[in-house]
């Protein structure tokens, strides 16, 4: 009787991943700075093949922790905030890319930027058109938001499985086009990542959209497997719910990029 569980929460058995997830962030992080600086970049390549097979076991860890009833309603609730912890993290994140755009947009001049010489975009550079390519992806984004949010009201409200699953076809497949228009763009930029701080800023704060637009991607991908697999319910669907929050992030973030450094920041 000693042993006789007789509470809501989970108690989780020891794991070596979050040691083996450090390691191998840690190796991924060592070989990414060598790399910068001239050495071979299988070290981090190992680094980054490690962050993957942690992820994946660890996440199966916790699907399998679902299946078995360890994701009480407390439990779940935990997950949540987890999750909304997260989002919040990555909102300072960008943050910190918006600030560097707008310091050097409403202050062209200082000890850091001289060459800008008061002027924004600096001088030379050639700025995209905001309403041809990026205004469609823009559209697009928004799209494949609007699938996410009838999959997730097919399965919550109606427990409908065929739209749960064209929802989310409909989803990453714009997903995909997405990213597909954004390296298009990449590669007609008339203005490089380096030599000048408009592209830096440009690069950074659009590229890591575009990660996570590929990251989100593959969550509401893994979702689709789960959902033929039939691993979600109107009651349990935690993972579900979490891709789609982060997927309503990424159409948020871009609509902030698009009016500001889009079309506000030429």
């Amino acid at each position: 009787m000693a042993h006789v569980k007789n509470h809501d929460y989970h108690i989780l058995s020891p794991s070596l991943n979050p040691f083996l997830g450090a390691v191998a962030a840690f190796i991924m992080f060592t070989g990414c700075v060598l790399w910068f600086h001239g050495s071979s970049p299988w070290l981090a390549i190992i680094g980054f093949v490690g962050v993957l097979y942690i992820m994946f076991t660890w996440w199966a860890d916790v699907i399998e922790e679902s299946h078995v009833g360890d994701h009480t309603p407390v439990v779940s609730l935990g997950l949540r905030y987890g999750f909304i912890f997260f989002i919040t993290s990555e909102v300072m994140f960008f943050l910190a890319w918006f600030w560097t755009f707008f310091k050097h947009a409403l202050y062209p001049m200082g000890p850091q930027s001289p060459a800008i010489d008061g002027v924004w975009p600096p001088l030379g550079i050639e700025t995209l058109d905001p309403w041809h390519l990026p205004l469609i992806n823009t559209l697009i984004l928004l799209c494949s938001g609007a699938a996410a949010t009838w999959a997730h009201h097919a399965l919550v409200h109606e427990n409908n499985r065929k739209d749960l699953k064209n929802g989310l076809i409909l989803a990453i497949v714009l997903g995909i086009f997405f990213t597909g228009f954004q390296a298009y763009e990449y590669s007609h930029a008339t203005f490089g990542f380096s030599g000048n701080v408009y592209g830096a800023s440009f690069f950074m704060a659009t590229g890591f959209h575009g990660f996570h637009v590929l990251v989100g991607t593959i969550f509401l991908f893994v979702c689709l497997l789960r959902t033929y697999a039939g691993h979600f319910t109107p009651q349990r669907h935690v993972g579900f719910e979490a891709a789609a929050w982060y997927w309503h992030f990424v159409d948020v973030v871009w609509l902030f990029l698009f009016f500001a450094i889009y079309v506000w920041g030429r």
